[in-house]
């Protein structure tokens, strides 16, 4: 592979990388560094992107840079709720996490895990149940949805319901986001893009953060790739459309863990 048919693949894929490092560290500014500094270690040796397959030697040498690290969790500036999310994080199977975001958002095959993650097949199938039957014990909240198709807002409330968190509405525009919201602060949101008045839930998010402080947000969008450039404020947590219900219970899941506000209880 030439140099400059390297560089398209890997630009080709590091949206990809992006996502999956904010959903890790629960970060965009976290997680896209460990993607810079991903990008750096490749540049300093190719030898790192090895055979065809551009994508698995990207999430590879992140890993490795990622074990390498010790996988650091910044606790400076932490508020009790934030600490607590953290070291509840911190108690979970080592590897089962990231198993987890492979397999579920990035729709990685087992046999591609282990690769990435430098463990037998087996491993990385266990790591996955592992993480699943983790999460299902893990911190619950309250949870607000923004969508303004109703099959699917009614799939996402059943979902997360079903996860054991309560659903404190859903809201089909700007307005009634911000509404919603006021009426009952959620622990987390889950928001589409384009909403039924042409609004914008990106815009609507924007303004309930401004007023409540970080709240973790997962968006779901046909066009992930538009939220993933690394050039402005984006979120940490992403979900293509179509979606499973297996990618939006691990979104939940992991972005609950980085939630701060009272409601949070274990589960």
């Amino acid at each position: 592979m030439t140099a400059a048919d390297l560089a398209q693949s890997i630009r080709r894929e590091l949206p990809f990388l992006r996502r999956y490092a904010r959903a890790l560290t629960g970060s965009q500014t976290a997680g896209d560094n460990y993607a810079a500094a991903t990008l750096e270690a490749i540049l300093s040796d190719r030898s790192l992107i090895s055979g065809d397959d551009t994508r698995i030697g990207l999430f590879r040498t992140f890993h490795a840079i990622w074990q390498s690290s010790g996988q650091p969790v910044d606790q400076e500036g932490q508020s009790v709720q934030e600490a607590r999310a953290q070291a509840h994080l911190r108690s979970l199977t080592p590897n089962s996490r990231e198993a987890l975001l492979l397999r579920t958002i990035e729709e990685l095959r087992y046999d591609q895990i282990a690769e990435i993650m430098q463990l037998e097949q087996s491993e990385a199938e266990e790591l996955v149940q592992i993480a699943l039957a983790e999460m299902s014990q893990a911190l619950s909240g309250k949870v607000m949805v923004i969508e303004d198709e109703t099959i699917i807002a009614m799939d996402l409330k059943g979902i997360v319901q079903a996860m054991g968190h309560e659903v404190t509405g859903i809201a089909r525009t700007h307005k009634a986001a911000i509404e919603l919201a006021h009426d009952k602060r959620p622990d987390l949101i889950l928001a589409d893009i384009q909403l039924a008045d042409g609004s914008s839930g990106i815009d609507a998010v924007n303004e309930l953060l401004a007023e409540m402080g970080d709240l973790p947000v997962i968006f779901i969008t046909a066009f992930p790739e538009r939220l993933l450039t690394g050039d402005r404020p984006e979120p940490a947590f992403l979900i293509s459309k179509p979606y499973s219900e297996e990618q939006v219970r691990s979104a939940v899941s992991q972005a609950m863990f980085f939630a701060s506000t009272e409601g949070l209880s274990a589960a």
